[in-house]
């Protein structure tokens, strides 16, 4: 009886110790993917021998973070705050606040403290539930030289039927000084993501293809309610316009009407686009930003599959390779004329850097960078 009591207690021992080790290991092989992201400031970025230039700003549950020297600061309440963009001089945050049945752009410090409230697109109490009599502010940018802020509103409006257009006003002033300069066509999701470049704006138009699809193009107009044109095919379905320091050339997102996000580079000459270059294929990439001083892109994809979207950083060397230099004639070698090619050097393959790993940063809203 001792021995079958001593047994049993040994067996009831061993489960108590195994039960939890065995749950513990087992914890260690499941997916994190469920796991709710950190906030930014929680854990710098991991480490590694890189620091992007400048400040980046970027948005994440409804607060905007800046990153410096690899480090992250909270900006503002997680209130409904995304899609940051800058003054020209960097002085200046221009963001959207974002509540249940209206958004307004607002003017921040690049603290983060509220400077100016730019729209009122809430309906009066009385009709605060009737969707009609609520209104939309999205993707505020402001001009080179800060007179003008372009963004996408959601006027003219009929009833609960929103579709978004390209707005222009003075950035001094209010929306009812603003000017409509897109015509988008009904039950797409509209015009969004305007760019102002010299000449006019570029933005993304969400139409029907012929095969009746719903695609983005770029699009491009220099005059208010001009007809403008297409930059990119329905095929390419492209997305997320940004044009680099020098505005020599637009990077996007193209689709190509599959289950797929493309970071796509173009040559830009002022009103037409080049031959398009697919930069990375291999990832779900949204919001491609040009670093201030040319040095690289930075984008945001998921670090695993079906995963949170993370910040990920392109050397320009990826996109832009140095050329080798052509061999010059040694003095008093033992040629005469040309010399023999060379033998190609092996391809250096440059690959996007994760700069977060357990971040879930808005895949909604763009990145802004200042130098």
């Amino acid at each position: 009886m001792i021995s079958r009591f001593v047994l049993g207690a040994a067996l009831a021992l061993l489960m108590l110790v195994c039960g939890p080790l065995t749950f513990v290991y087992l914890g260690t092989k499941t997916s994190k993917i469920s796991v709710p992201p950190a906030k930014p400031t929680s854990a710098s970025p991991r480490a590694q021998a890189l620091t992007l230039p400048g400040t980046l700003y970027l948005a994440q549950s409804g607060a905007i973070y800046s990153l410096a020297a690899g480090r992250f600061h909270q900006l503002t309440p997680e209130a409904g705050w995304t899609q940051p963009s800058l003054s020209s001089d960097g002085s200046s945050i221009i963001a959207v606040k974002q509540a249940a049945l209206y958004s307004d752009v607002y003017v921040l410090n690049r603290f983060g403290t509220v400077v100016r409230k730019v729209t009122s697109n809430a309906a009066p109490p009385r009709l605060a539930y009737d969707t009609g009599q609520n209104h939309w502010s999205f993707y505020p940018r402001l001009s080179a030289d800060g007179k003008t802020l372009w963004m996408a509103y959601d006027k003219p409006k009929f009833d609960y039927d929103v579709v978004l257009s390209i707005w222009a006003m003075p950035f001094g002033g209010t929306i009812t000084q603003g000017k409509l300069w897109t015509n988008a066509a009904d039950y797409t999701g509209g015009d969004v993501q305007p760019v102002p470049v010299s000449g006019g704006v570029i933005y993304t138009k969400y139409d029907y293809g012929p095969d009746e699809k719903l695609v983005g193009r770029l699009w491009f107009t220099n005059r208010a309610y001009a007809p403008g044109k297409a930059l990119t095919t329905p095929g390419e379905d492209c997305r997320n316009p940004a044009v680099s320091p020098d505005g020599t050339q637009i990077a996007m997102i193209c689709t190509y009407e599959k289950q797929l996000s493309y970071l796509t580079v173009a040559s830009w000459n002022g009103s037409t686009l080049g031959a398009r270059k697919n930069i990375i294929t291999n990832q779900l990439v949204a919001q491609p930003t040009w670093a201030p001083d040319g040095s690289g892109i930075a984008y945001l994809a998921p670090g695993v599959a079906a995963g949170p979207f993370q910040l990920w950083w392109l050397p320009r060397a990826a996109y832009a390779p140095v050329p080798t230099p052509a061999p010059t004639p040694t003095p008093g070698g033992p040629h005469n004329g040309p010399l023999p090619s060379p033998s190609a050097a092996p391809a250096v393959v440059i690959r996007p850097i994760q700069m977060t790993t357990n971040n879930g940063f808005d895949a909604t809203s763009p990145p802004a960078w200042r130098g």
